[in-house]
């Protein structure tokens, strides 16, 4: 039984019998990307101290400007999960294309691919403001023992079997599922530990906290900016807070503790949203609905849509359950 305090190593053991598939394999998986968070975390920490914040001059595949440490923790990730020899595919919201991994083991038999987001809000890193790690894992569906194919990762965020996050704040947390509730857990930094710290995370189904982008405002849905002046209206347990750091990881990570809705819809800028359904829309959203709460793009369940490429973006709303509920009712209603 997990209990508080109890280190994630620990917890892995203890409740790999809740995993779907129990071949240990998801469980060295975890513990690889809990590796690499520590990593990473030690080179967020030094920001400001060594030449690692800034931006290195190129631009990812989605034309936007590559951090430094955007390049770091993604190569940190990769070379961890390869090296380990856990998983037969990665893709990665930093990389053109998928990259296959093939064992030098004839026989090999890994079953899993791994989708990220390497740093989420890297943006604010130069700013010292919460940054984060998004992870989504699959099983293939290619036959086992050949090369991945490009429809492992295109695969509906329902077929998901673990997803979480890593937040890199005033503590570092990793919060993941495995399909069995949502469990977070702090890493203590002197000796290098993460313990579970907020078992069972559930969102209230009410909360007082919207996350929006307000300055995009003129460029919404009518249902979006209706809803806005709804959260804003005095009436009731109205207006809402208006709360936005612009990292995905440390709004989601606020409202699943406090009760709050994120919501980065369609807009005349971005026709189709901004937020990758791969990277962050579908991991995000398997976590949410393990957590009590909703994700959608406004009308359909995120985790129904079908993926069409690697880096396709749709809209996104997701949070307290009663509220994403009502920003749907506002949006059909427009």
């Amino acid at each position: 039984m997990s209990r508080k305090n109890q280190t994630l190593g620990e917890f892995i053991i203890e409740n790999q019998s809740s995993f779907k598939y129990t071949s240990g394999e998801l469980s060295r998986l975890i513990n690889s990307i809990r590796l690499a968070a520590k990593v990473v975390n030690h080179e967020v920490n030094k920001a400001g101290l060594v030449d690692i914040i800034g931006a290195v001059g190129d631009t990812n595949i989605q034309g936007e400007d590559q951090q430094k440490l955007d390049v770091y923790a993604n190569e940190k990730f990769i070379q961890t999960l390869k090296n380990r020899n856990i998983v037969c595919g990665i893709a990665s919201e930093e990389e053109d294309s998928f990259i296959s991994i093939n064992s030098q083991d004839e026989n090999n038999q890994n079953k899993y691919v791994v989708l990220m987001d390497p740093l989420d809000g890297s943006s604010n890193i130069d700013v010292n403001v919460s940054v984060g790690t998004i992870f989504s894992v699959f099983r293939r569906v290619s036959p086992v023992g050949g090369p991945v194919t490009i429809d492992d990762f295109l695969q509906k965020g329902n077929k998901q079997v673990a997803a979480g996050y890593i937040v890199y704040g005033t503590s570092t947390m990793l919060v993941y599922t495995t399909g069995d509730g949502v469990n977070g857990f702090t890493l203590n930094p002197a000796i290098g530990t993460f313990y579970l710290s907020h078992p069972k995370m559930t969102f209230p189904k009410d909360g007082h906290i919207y996350s929006v982008n307000e300055g995009n405002y003129i460029h919404f849905p009518q249902g979006v900016k209706n809803y806005i002046k709804y959260c804003q209206m005095e009436e009731g347990d109205r207006p809402y807070t208006s709360r936005y750091i612009g990292s995905l990881v440390s709004d989601f990570h606020r409202n699943m503790i406090k009760g709050g809705i994120y919501l980065y819809p369609k807009s005349s800028k971005n026709s189709n949203g901004k937020l990758r359904l791969l990277y962050e829309c579908n991991p995000m959203a398997f976590l949410a609905e393990q957590a009590d709460g909703k994700a959608s793009d406004g009308f359909t369940r995120i985790m129904d849509i079908e993926p069409t490429e690697l880096h396709q973006r749709v809209p996104f709303i997701c949070g307290s359950k009663n509220m994403v509920e009502k920003a749907e009712e506002f949006m059909r209603n427009a």
